[in-house]
């Protein structure tokens, strides 16, 4: 394997826990989100969004706004600054919604017309909503159906394969013993994080200079400096701190407006997203409507896999919820078919959130193993043991590591599974049903070419410098303690800089790929840093500084399946006079490779895990037609899980050498989630002997269902 070799020395630090060392600053509020700094003459800006969801501005009516007190400044498409909007971003294409005020068409409703900059934040809004804008109005279709007129399947990319065949599907579904054939629906859902997106931008001695809530630094600068054509190295952003992404902190509107107006004034803006404005301007997961067919003999093996997931998009710009690779990874079979499909519509588009294609994917591949499960009378466990693969279903590539089947027996053993009656509708306390569901979990293992520099201090204290970004994760206190291990000191002689775009590139903090590819850029630097320290000599006022660039090394690994894997567990309480559902215990075991932090690592683990519990029973964004916009675009209309609905909820994980990997660490923000919806789904049906495959599994739709047992054998027609 020729990977760059980078020396790793155990002194404690990694895989102790430790806690967060930014901590005491976010509980004390020393720690200031990007909404909070302060800056001299800072002027704020307030983004107004269109009411239609298809047509033309006829007129912005800013003269009336422009003598309001306080108002500086009235930005739309007839005055704001000219931007680069055809060049390709971080997809490979052009998006239009970076590209604000260019043109006087509306696609959805919520797309920003205008910026209205004033001296308070308080004069920036009443001005923004006093603003007049008239349209010319045309017909429009939010209504996402998988059958829907348009619908289409997309090319591949580097980041999607759209479609996958092996085998003669219709010969094995119709030679096999078993067969489930199903259709399962997930809503559209956001990522609700608690700081509001937020950017402040500022013209300074001719760099731009912007500080964000973003995932990533260098990516925010460099697509700024694309934007308005600006040579990359006059562009500035930093990320300090950041109050949860999930996926939405790319590159938004809010960013763009700010550079736009701090252009045109000349002096600092800064301007923060409203809640309700978050729900069109920074993506969602896009709804699905996903069919699953499996095919197996008598003993449960499987013949054909066959999942076909269709999903909606813009018609601006195509973004693609791949819930369809889940299989691709999970489970063989002599005739194997996945396909993505994607209905365009007149919606915002849907963007990257945790876990993209494994979270809504994962609910129906699961749910219709656990049918097929009940159809061949064979334990949960069994039947995914049975069909657990020697090498890739798909790609036919060696697994870096896999030991699925290891998080299954931990899990079963601490979980009570060997106790349980395999029966529906059997256990119960007065009203309450009881029931007990599993699934497993898989989410890719990846690694992107990073930079660091690691500098030898004078005072024998070392400095890494890392476009790294902390969005919650615990990434800042991870990277020092590999930092530490490497150079064989204690955690408080590092100090770990991130967050600031002049480090040079990194991988964003996403993908579950973050900590790992940083990781491995610092090692990489401390090594060069050990090697030239070796020679002797004292250190310099300046001290010595060692750079990496891991772009080499990371092309050089083999091709490999290289994932994380968990099994959920999950027992319901159902009560048949109301229809609530309540999840009394959950248990998730892992296999995530090299675990640097257990204390932070299970933090995030179990946070996925409260999502996925989330996705199953509360989450649902709804859109009007009439309208083509959100009902209850704030969080009193869009419910999620609160304190009161989270039971005992525990991680762990079993160990997970790769030999394979230089490095070891597996990604952790995603793996969570992954599962959970299902592994709670087929405890409903244990519990009732009812199955409910449309999320979320809301009371109304329990009761109409049937909660008692013999009420009813499945909800797919019951929406």
């Amino acid at each position: 394997m020729t990977v760059t070799t980078v020396t790793t020395a155990v002194t404690g630090a990694v895989g102790t826990a430790h806690t967060r060392l930014e901590g005491r600053d976010k509980v004390t509020g020393a720690a200031r989100y990007a909404g909070e700094i302060p800056y001299a003459e800072l002027a704020h800006g307030w983004l107004v969004v269109s009411t239609i969801a298809r047509g033309r501005i006829r007129s912005v009516e800013s003269a009336p706004v422009l003598d309001m007190p306080g108002v500086l400044a009235v930005l739309h498409h007839g005055n704001a600054p000219r931007v680069n909007g055809d060049y390709a971003g971080m997809l490979g294409r052009p998006d239009p919604i970076v590209a604000p005020f260019q043109h006087d068409r509306v696609p959805y409703a919520g797309w920003p017309v205008a910026l209205v900059v004033a001296e308070t934040s308080e004069q920036a809004r009443e001005a923004a909503e006093a603003l007049v804008v008239r349209y010319d109005e045309e017909p429009h279709d939010v209504a996402f159906s998988a059958g829907h007129p348009g619908t289409y399947t997309p090319e591949n990319s580097p980041h999607m394969q759209a479609e996958t065949e092996k085998g003669d599907l219709e010969a094995e579904l119709a030679a096999s013993a078993a067969v489930v054939d199903a259709e399962y629906t997930t809503p559209e859902e956001h990522h609700s994080p608690l700081e509001p997106h937020a950017a402040m931008a500022r013209w300074d001695n001719g760099r731009l200079e912007v500080v964000d809530s973003n995932q990533g630094s260098m990516w925010v600068a460099d697509e700024l400096a694309k934007l308005f054509s600006l040579d990359p190295a006059s562009v500035r952003v930093r990320s300090e701190h950041v109050g949860g992404a999930f996926g939405s902190k790319g590159v938004r509107p809010h960013q763009v407006c700010a550079v736009m107006a701090t252009t045109v004034l000349h002096r600092p803006v800064r301007v923060v997203l409203t809640r309700r404005q978050m729900f069109s301007l920074v993506g969602y997961r896009s709804p699905t409507a996903q069919r699953v067919r499996l095919g197996a003999d008598a003993d449960g093996r499987l013949r054909a896999f066959d999942h076909q997931a269709h999903c909606l998009t813009s018609t601006v710009h195509e973004f693609v919820e791949p819930s369809a690779g889940v299989g691709r990874v999970m489970y063989d079979a002599a005739a194997h078919h996945t396909v993505n499909r994607v209905v365009p519509l007149d919606v915002p588009t849907p963007t990257f959130m945790r876990a993209p294609g494994e979270a809504p994917g994962s609910f129906a591949v699961e749910s219709a193993l656990d049918e097929l499960a009940e159809k061949c009378g064979m334990d949960p466990i069994a039947l995914r043991t049975l069909n657990e693969p020697d090498a890739g279903p798909v790609s036919g590539l060696p697994f870096s590591s896999r030991n699925l089947l290891a998080c299954f027996q931990e899990g079963a053993r601490r979980f009570g599974w060997a106790d349980r009656d395999p029966r529906p509708g059997l256990h119960r306390e007065g009203r309450w049903l009881l029931g007990t569901g599993t699934a497993a979990a898989s989410f890719p293992s990846g690694a992107a070419p990073s930079t660091a520099a690691v500098t030898a201090e004078a005072d024998g204290t070392f400095t890494v410098r890392i476009t790294a970004a902390d969005v919650g994760t615990g990434a800042r206190t991870a990277l020092t303690q590999i930092a530490a291990d490497a150079l064989e000191v204690a955690p408080e002689r590092v100090r770990m800089r991130i967050a600031d775009s002049d480090f040079g590139p990194a991988m964003v903090a996403g993908g579950s790929m973050g900590t790992r590819s940083w990781a491995w850029a610092v090692m990489a630097a401390v090594s060069e840093l050990r090697e030239r320290l070796s020679l002797g000599g004292g250190i310099p006022p300046e001290g010595i500084t060692a750079r990496s660039n891991t772009a080499e090394a990371v092309g050089a690994l083999p091709s490999r399946e290289r994932h994380a894997f968990g099994a959920q567990f999950a027992e319901v309480a159902v009560d048949v006079t109301t229809g609530e559902v309540r999840v009394r215990r959950m248990l998730g075991i892992f296999a995530a490779g090299r675990i640097v932090n257990p204390l932070t690592a299970r933090s995030q683990l179990v946070g996925g895990m409260i999502w996925g519990l989330s996705m199953a029973l509360h989450e649902e964004a709804f859109r009007d037609k009439a309208s083509g916009g959100h009902v209850g675009a704030d969080f009193a209309g869009y419910h999620f899980a609160a304190n009161a609905d989270v039971p005992l909820i525990e991680a762990d994980w079993v160990d997970d050498p790769d030999d394979d990997d230089p490095v070891g660490i597996k990604g952790i923000g995603e793996i969570g989630i992954v599962g959970v919806a299902a592994a709670i789904a087929n405890a409903v049906w244990h519990a009732t002997g009812v199955r409910h495959r449309h999320l979320p599994i809301r009371p109304d739709r329990v009761l109409l269902a049937g909660a008692e047992p013999g009420g009813g054998r499945d909800a797919r027609s019951r929406r």
